[in-house]
């Protein structure tokens, strides 16, 4: 059997991964509902994810799912049962700039960390990219430079 897999989403009673998939033969728009067993507030998100992705019963359908959307979609199943609102937990998956990050605990800054690169590698330009200029020089206006004490002193002492 094959599937392509369109969207994937959450649902929080009974918890379960929700998946809309186009079957290739009959090219019918079908919907799974995929119940998420022995999960509880305290599992870990990504063992949980690989265990699903894995199960002999729904692999083929979550052949195509990125292993980091299923442990998105665990960690948005967790932290509702933890009892927060899922405008809380939309915002978390969010990258602020103001965010202190030393402040986070270690499965937060790793996700964080992960957007990042995520962000860094969908808008790297690459050699072979059209756009791309080599040794790009470009003149930044002075007149919005912040004065620093530093910037005053002569180059004369040193």
């Amino acid at each position: 059997m094959s599937c392509e897999a369109k969207r994937c989403g959450v649902r929080f009673s009974p918890p379960s991964i929700v998946l809309m998939y186009v079957h290739t033969d009959t090219k019918k728009m079908r919907k799974r509902i995929i119940p998420v067993r022995n999960f509880s507030k305290y599992s870990d998100c990504s063992v949980a994810a690989e265990r699903l992705k894995n199960h002999p019963r729904h692999r083929d359908y979550l052949r195509q799912v990125p292993q980091s959307q299923l442990e998105k979609l665990h960690i948005i199943l967790r932290d509702h049962m933890q009892g927060s609102s899922l405008e809380d937990i939309l915002a978390s998956f969010r990258l602020d700039p103001e965010e202190d990050l030393n402040k986070l605990d270690d499965e937060e800054l790793a996700r964080k960390k992960g957007q990042m690169d995520r962000l860094f590698e969908r808008n790297r330009k690459r050699t072979d990219d059209p756009d791309f200029v080599y040794d790009l020089e470009v003149e930044f206006d002075k007149s919005n430079q912040e004065k620093c004490s530093w910037d005053e002193e002569s180059d004369d002492e040193f």
